[in-house]
């Protein structure tokens, strides 16, 4: 635990650092571009679609009209924009995760080596291929999560608890891979995240939830949809830095647990040598006398 928060609070200091805040610009400004113009094409079309595929369900309408019986009525015409932007918003904290593990983190671990670890050997236990291929395998599997999860974001408490939960899954097996691919071999990746799995993972749900803040703000009233073209670009920035930090945070734990595993001392393993066995009489020697009477 107290490794933990070691870590922590060198990651949010690492944070001001200004090559970090100079790496974060690449992965935002994509973003920024990708949403923008993912709205601009697909923005109408996806809450033309939304709205009519509730106008097929009574149990929608119903509710629908239970808003205007209570004086609601005004959310009519954000329920279907509130809910692009909710199945949206995952998509958009994936590919920011991937972003900042493809373009931030190779750089920020190797400066938290170089000003922390500068004596940690790097035993290239990784590659970018394969940090690519388990992200790639990671990102699906939870993909698949949240697919099957969505029925369960109507509950009001489950969309709080299920989404940050499945991101904080992802956070944590695509940043410890990410931090360990340059310095650990494979046993060792596998050696610390074994014994360190409940740490890690702990670290990566609450990045989850902190990186899942913004998306409250879609539930938060109708002038927030209004300020959505604003707003979106504001919550990729904060899921950017969230992700960075959640980088240094598993760096700066993983680095210090690798250290730590090198410093144990090795235990060579106990020969049982057997003892030998008696040697025979020799021939020259005479036998042994019969017993006394």
């Amino acid at each position: 635990m107290s490794l933990m928060f070691d870590a922590f609070w060198r990651a949010v200091a690492y944070c001001v650092h200004p090559r970090v805040i100079g790496l974060s610009i690449l992965p935002l400004v994509m973003m920024v571009v990708l949403s923008f113009g993912l709205g601009y094409f697909f923005w109408e079309p996806a809450v033309a679609g939304v709205t009519a595929w509730f106008e097929a369900f009574e149990l929608v309408q119903a509710f629908l009209s239970w808003l205007d019986r209570v004086g609601l009525g005004t959310l009519r015409t954000v329920f279907a924009p509130l809910v692009v932007l909710v199945l949206a918003t995952p998509a958009i904290v994936v590919l920011c995760l991937l972003l900042v593990s493809l373009f931030m983190t190779p750089a920020m671990v190797d400066l938290v080596a170089r000003r922390r670890f500068g004596a940690l050997e790097r035993r290239q236990g990784g590659s970018l291929l394969a940090s690519v291929l388990w992200s790639t395998g990671s990102t699906a599997l939870a993909l698949v999560a949240l697919v099957l999860s969505v029925p369960a974001w109507f509950i009001p408490p489950l969309v709080l608890i299920l989404p940050p939960l499945i991101w904080g899954w992802l956070t944590y097996r695509v940043f410890t891979y990410d931090a360990l691919s340059e310095h650990a071999t494979a046993e060792e990746r596998r050696t610390l995240m074994r014994r360190h799995r409940s740490s890690l993972l702990v670290m990566g749900v609450l990045s989850g939830y902190v990186g899942a803040a913004p998306s409250l703000l879609w539930a938060s009233g109708a002038m927030f949809i209004a300020l959505a073209p604003l707003l979106v670009p504001i919550a990729i920035w904060v899921y950017t830095l969230v992700f960075a930090f959640a980088s240094l945070w598993f760096a700066h734990y993983c680095l210090a647990a690798l250290e730590r595993l090198r410093q144990e001392p090795i235990v060579a393993p106990v020969e049982v040598v057997d003892a030998p066995a008696a040697a025979p009489a020799s021939a020259s020697e005479p036998p042994p006398l019969p017993p006394p009477l």
